[in-house]
């Protein structure tokens, strides 16, 4: 049952790493927070996330980097390979994080490890109450709104925001129309040890069904995002231990020596998402609730944080924090990066896919582009960081 304070400044639907982080933001803002969704079982299924620099600048203004970091690997390289067969393949495309002046482009961490961080912030922060009912219902008027509980208690508040993922209950209550769609690929996620130092580098080998993306995490570890088939990735999801490993060392040309499984394994279908607006009536949504596509150059989350941070930034001063100003400006400010964001991802991922020698050539002319024109090169990585 929700104490006698049932009047917030601001709901917040959903306990992810986006929605804790929200909860957070806007609680050091001064808001008074109700961060509602069932407890958080933390498990990653292999799952890491990589922090890109905008991520970072803020989780170290709301106080959260210094937790963080020592569970990280750092990002010092990224090194793009054409492993598709196609006939027009470009030589590697290597990224060094030096050329734009920083010591790493990100930081990979477990998701498991980075959820449990977050937990403990939101415990320790003032001006958060913390709910784990399921919401039976979501309202708004022109003067607030209102969530119902599955206790049937109820919270009011100027703004709801929607942290709830692809399945938003936020999103639905307000009536915004989610764009859907699926593609022909399912990612199969652990984390490896194995013999060889990654050198803090990231690699990236881009197959006919997807990426295979092998991402440093502290000491001889990496973790493995696979996009295949779905027959392919349920095969590989069911296979032992020494087999799978024997297949990933192939696929990866034994770039880190002789490899092990040291983590659970996921086995995630591909999907996109997309809305026209991100805001409508009293409610905001952020993260997957607003946008979601396949995890290509660590884009998604960095993205949510993103609308976390300029979600929170334009409440500032406003006496109504759920006021129709407040989420135009929201939406003015998050509108492009959303857009520009998905609509890369979805084209290089489809691009991949593709039997078509044009579409082939195009790809393999970019990277190469990238890889010899300098100015480019840093272009594309300060984009890739949210810049």
């Amino acid at each position: 049952m929700v104490s006698d304070h049932k009047t917030f400044d601001t709901l917040i639907i959903g306990a992810g790493p986006v929605g804790l982080v929200a909860a957070i933001g806007f609680a050091r803002a001064g808001h008074q927070v109700a961060l509602v969704a069932p407890p958080s079982t933390p498990n990653g299924f292999g799952r890491t996330v990589a922090l890109m620099k905008s991520s970072i600048d803020y989780l170290a203004e709301l106080g959260l980097w210094d937790a963080i970091q020592p569970n990280t690997a750092p990002l010092a390289r990224m090194t793009l390979i054409d492993d598709t067969g196609s006939l027009f393949r470009p030589p590697p495309a290597m990224f060094n994080a030096s050329e734009i002046n920083l010591p790493a482009f990100g930081y990979n961490i477990e998701v498991e490890h980075l959820v449990r961080i977050l937990e403990s912030a939101v415990t320790a922060q003032s001006g958060i109450i913390r709910l784990t009912d399921t919401v039976e219902a979501i309202s708004v008027d022109s003067r607030s709104a209102t969530v119902t509980l599955s206790d049937r208690s109820s919270l009011n508040g100027l703004l709801v925001v929607g942290a709830d993922g692809r399945k938003s209950k936020v999103r639905s209550a307000v009536g915004i129309t989610a764009k859907e769609w699926n593609y022909a690929q399912s990612a199969l996620t652990t984390v490896l040890d194995h013999t060889r130092d990654h050198h803090d580098t990231s690699t990236e080998f881009h197959t006919r069904e997807g990426p295979f993306t092998l991402v440093p995490l502290p000491g001889k570890r990496s973790s493995l995002v696979w996009l295949a088939s779905p027959a392919r990735a349920q095969m590989l999801h069911a296979l032992d231990e020494r087999s799978l490993s024997t297949r990933i060392e192939a696929q990866s040309q034994s770039l880190l020596g002789k490899v092990r499984i040291s983590g659970q394994r996921g086995l995630v279908p591909m999907a996109g998402l997309s809305v026209s607006v991100i805001t409508r009536h009293r409610a905001a949504l952020v993260g997957e609730a607003a946008h979601a596509f396949p995890p290509i150059g660590a884009q998604g989350l960095n993205l949510g944080m993103r609308d976390v941070r300029d979600l929170v930034r334009s409440t500032a001063n406003a006496s109504d924090h759920g006021s129709a100003d407040v989420l135009a400006n929201y939406q003015r400010k998050r509108s492009r990066d959303i857009a520009t964001r998905t609509r890369a991802v979805d084209t290089l991922n489809r691009s991949l896919l593709s039997p078509l020698l044009p579409v082939d050539f195009a790809r393999g002319f970019g990277l190469l582009a990238i890889s010899t024109v300098k100015p480019l090169r840093k272009f594309v990585m300060r984009q890739g960081l949210g810049a």
